[in-house]
């Protein structure tokens, strides 16, 4: 399969910012983020090139891996499909799309996709739980 020039742009922009993210390196994504960005997820809308990215380190702390299935790529467009794999407190391994819209080699919109029921099961929990046990799931 041949990838042209725009498509592999989109391709090193995107995964440049995918990388960075489940890194934990903000800058980094933030840098792969264009004018007039917006964010939209079933637990977040912003605006802001870091904004959405705020808490990354808490959800970091519960991720043992993510494992790229499928990505497509145009010069405008990209979306990937992964599962996000979590620490066995949690038990969750979560599908996910995420659908990238680019101008000028720049992200100007992702939209996440994702089912946030098994997530907000577990938000609520936390939510009553002492800050010890906390550190506990995350592995601190």
């Amino acid at each position: 399969m041949t990838i042209d020039s725009a498509d592999s742009a989109a391709r090193r922009t995107v995964r440049a910012y995918h990388e960075a993210r489940f890194r934990g390196d903000v800058t980094t994504a933030a840098a792969q983020i264009g004018e007039g960005f917006s964010f939209r997820s079933p637990f977040i809308t912003s605006d802001s090139p870091t904004g959405h990215l705020d808490g990354l380190d808490g959800l970091l702390g519960i991720v043992t891996g993510v494992e790229l299935i499928s990505e497509l790529y145009s010069e405008t467009e990209a979306t990937l499909l992964y599962d996000v794999h979590t620490t066995p407190a949690v038990g969750i391994t979560q599908h996910t799309a995420e659908h990238f819209h680019l101008r000028d080699g720049r992200i100007t919109s992702i939209t996440l996709i994702f089912d946030s029921a098994p997530w907000q099961a577990i938000m609520s929990a936390l939510t009553a739980l002492p800050t010890s046990e906390v550190e506990t799931l995350s592995g601190e």
